[in-house]
């Protein structure tokens, strides 16, 4: 047994940051971990989420599924739940598995997961679901790339090969700190997303990096629509543009670099291919057109002057470039990831220490730090027999389109007809778009079933919900492959009513349906703790790092990892020697035209970056741009019940931004209730005027939980204010079929009358 501390503080780790906690007269209180330098305060959601109404407390069936039985029904998201046993819920889902199974094959079951459900390596529900499905059915339709990098992480790999090594493995804060002279940022670093790291991280660094930095005469060149995307340790100078439009920006600072002999030829020839033709493109002898400073301003609203003073300040400099995740999470997003690494490529940085292309630099804790030197506990999925796949942001056309061609990098793909979905971490209803059709989507399945901890708009529609523990509730281990802690998760509270892990839900079914003993491998939870750990173990002991036996590292809490060194990963390695170390691109190089991308003939992806025009833009002088970004109090939606989120509501809404002159356009004012809509939907939120947001766009966080006024309605006013009632549910192009939540245009009152009461974290009706 482990020896609780004197204070009664035990060890745990999240997604946003380790930490210790204690029960103490009923109630949670945490404490963040003491080696953090810059600690996140959504670990101060947990004290009121741990026992809020929100949580779900038996196992439930929604009445139509259990009266009719499995099929299409409209009533999804609307209907009232019967409370079941723990056997009957696992008797009617044992049963429902072997039907599909039986009639329909593996790959008429999607296995829905989104992987951030808990920084515990072993309790992860993405690995729990996944590997159960390929136990138990064989397989199962899985989704590819992330809602975050959809476009990144297909356009990347044809440019400048492993993604994951540019993301985790390049240019690091230590050497941002150290040898960087500009940081020119589309999109930003915004502290609020790089204090989330999945698996767990035990120092927030970045803010101090970026203070050591500018201490040191770095400049901070913020190019975006929010001036709040950089820290003010930063000291940025803010460029501010109209949302979607940085490619065109980043052109006419190349065609500047061009134009005036700036770029560094010399590295282009050695380490590039292409160029030329893009060049042609470029200063416009293939189309008229040339990509000047000129053209840029009616475009991006940057005056022609900023741009070429940009331009000019880059040369000769040691210049990061940094593109993030948001400006590819939009029509076209494949075009600043690309037209950003062949802006470095041509000031010539990549490779070099604090130099080159950080894409992505700042979205997620875990990118610019070095890699562990040892293994982290990771729990086997086992083997998937089924090849179908769909992109991820696509689910809701698989569902309304079964057997419907698309096309995915390169290829035309077929969906498949699903009549099963079994969601197991993750809230659709927060990362999809255009709620009112996913809704549509939904009604379309046999039977949905869902994992939850609490009621969120997922548990509502399905038809089996089964409560699971919070991470609070239960013994893991915390560990990322970027930070240099392994945490022993500490059971700090009793299961919430009748929730049991996913890891026993699933031994439970897998034992109705035969498979138990390949599910399990005969290990309890703890066993399997043990079990992962050792592999951690043998790997520090090869190395002559400390490694203690299981028990003692349970008992100390942490155990420090030695990291690798800060070497500069694939980029360097291919500047020091391009042809001992090649890319993994088609010719070894970087490609800035791309022979294999322009063979797939995609006029919204063409062989070389482009400026494009969107198409969801607002009419001017009437319509606005709705930026949808990463909220700053919870992780995507969890906890949105949690205290820390609920602390930055106003009248219990989510809070959007937007410049005093629209508000007052508008006859808004400083803490009014507002109605975001368009032709897909609407949303109330309570308004803050802030001059840090460009006139023309309003921000709105992602997250708050779906709640309309009535769900009766094909599209109901959301009370509560997620935009994703609005947001366009297109793929970013034919190439990579990634997201383009992050912006949409919108109109924008004042709202007046009773306002509708917030019903979100309040169970749904039961029978």
């Amino acid at each position: 047994m482990t020896e609780t501390p004197e204070d009664g503080f035990r060890q745990h780790s999240s997604h946003w940051g380790v930490f210790t906690a204690r029960m103490r007269g009923g109630a949670l209180e945490v404490r963040p971990h003491p080696g953090d330098p810059d600690p996140n305060g959504i670990i101060d959601n947990f004290p009121a989420a741990l026992r809020h109404e929100a949580r779900i407390a038996r196992p439930m069936v929604r009445r139509g599924w259990l009266e009719r039985g499995p099929g299409p029904d409209s009533r999804r998201g609307r209907d009232e739940f019967v409370p079941v046993s723990w056997d009957r819920a696992l008797d009617l889902l044992a049963g429902e598995l072997a039907r599909v199974r039986g009639a329909h094959g593996p790959g008429a079951v999607f296995g829905g997961s989104y992987g951030w459900a808990s920084a515990g390596r072993f309790h992860h529900a993405q690995s729990q679901v996944h590997r159960f499905l390929n136990t138990a059915l064989g397989g199962y339709v899985r989704s590819v790339n992330s809602y975050s990098s959809g476009a990144a992480t297909v356009i990347v790999p044809h440019i400048l090969g492993n993604y994951e090594d540019l993301t985790k493995n390049n240019v690091t804060w230590e050497q941002i700190a150290e040898h960087t002279d500009v940081v020119l940022a589309f999109g930003g670093m915004a502290l609020k997303n790089s204090m989330v790291a999945g698996g767990g991280i035990s120092q927030h660094v970045e803010r101090g990096a970026m203070a050591r930095a500018k201490a040191r005469g770095c400049r901070f060149l913020l190019v975006g629509p929010l001036r709040s995307d950089l820290p003010e340790e930063a000291g940025a100078e803010w460029t501010s543009l109209r949302p979607n439009t940085d490619t065109a920006l980043m052109l006419a600072l190349a065609h500047t670099l061009v134009a005036e002999g700036l770029h560094d030829r010399a590295f282009l020839d050695r380490y590039t291919v292409g160029f030329p033709v893009f060049e042609d493109y470029l200063m416009g002898r293939a189309d008229g057109q040339p990509k000047d400073a000129a053209w840029a301003e009616p475009i991006t609203g940057v005056p022609a002057a900023e741009i070429l003073a940009m331009a000019r300040g880059l040369a000769g400099r040691r210049v990061l470039v940094v593109v993030a995740h948001a400006l590819q999470r939009a029509e076209h997003g494949e075009q600043p990831v690309w037209m950003g690494a062949v802006l470095a490529a041509m000031l010539g940085q990549i490779g070099l220490p604090g130099g080159g292309y950080g894409y992505a630099l700042g979205a997620i804790g875990y990118y610019g730090r070095r890699y562990n030197a040892v293994p982290v506990p990771t729990l086997s999925q086992g083997r998937n027999k089924v090849a179908d796949f769909i992109p991820v942001a696509r689910i809701a056309d698989m569902l309304l389109n079964p057997g419907g061609a698309y096309r995915y990098n390169g290829q035309t793909r077929h969906y498949p007809d699903i009549k099963l979905v079994y969601w197991a971490g993750g809230n659709p209803f927060h990362h999809h778009q255009d709620l009112n059709r996913l809704r549509q989507a939904f009604a379309r399945v046999e039977t949905l079933v869902v994992h939850e901890l609490a009621w969120t708009a997922t548990a509502r529609h399905a038809d089996i919900v089964l409560p699971c523990t919070m991470t609070l509730e239960r013994e893991d281990i915390g560990a990322s492959s970027n930070d240099p802690l392994l945490v022993a998760m500490h059971k700090l509270a009793e299961p919430y009513g009748e929730a049991r892990d996913d890891y026993a839900i699933f031994a439970g079914l897998a034992r109705r349906l035969g498979v138990e003993e390949a599910f399990t491998e005969g290990r309890t939870a703890r066993q399997w703790l043990e079990h992962l750990y050792g592999r951690t173990r043998e790997a520090l002991a090869a190395l002559g790092a400390p490694a203690p036996e299981f028990e003692a590292f349970w008992q100390a809490g942490t155990l420090p990892l030695p990291q690798a060194p800060d070497d500069g990963g694939l980029l360097r390695a291919f500047r020091q020697d391009p042809e001992g170390n090649r890319l993994s691109t088609a010719s070894g190089r970087i490609e800035i035209f791309s022979e294999t991308v322009a063979s797939f003939g995609e006029a919204d992806c063409p062989g070389h970056p482009a400026w494009l025009e969107p198409t969801d833009v607002p009419r001017p002088g009437a319509t606005l741009m709705l930026v949808a970004n990463q909220p700053a109090t919870r992780l995507h939606s969890q906890f949105d019940f949690g205290g820390h989120s609920q602390e930055s509501k106003l009248r219990g809404r989510e809070v959007a931004r937007m410049h005093p002159v629209d508000a007052a356009a508008r006859g808004i004012g400083d803490g009014d209730i507002i109605r975001l809509f368009n032709e897909r939907g609407a949303c109330l939120a309570g308004v803050r005027l802030d001059d840090g947001v460009r006139q023309g766009v309003v921000q709105l966080a992602t997250g708050a939980w779906y709640d309309p006024v009535d769900p009766e309605e094909e599209k109901s006013l959301c009370v509560h204010g997620n935009p994703n009632v609005l947001t366009r549910d297109a793929g970013t192009s034919n190439l990579a079929q990634g997201c383009t939540g992050q912006l949409t245009a919108i109109e924008v009152e004042r709202f007046v009358g009773n306002l509708p009461p917030i019903q979100a974290f309040r169970p749904p009706s039961a029978a």
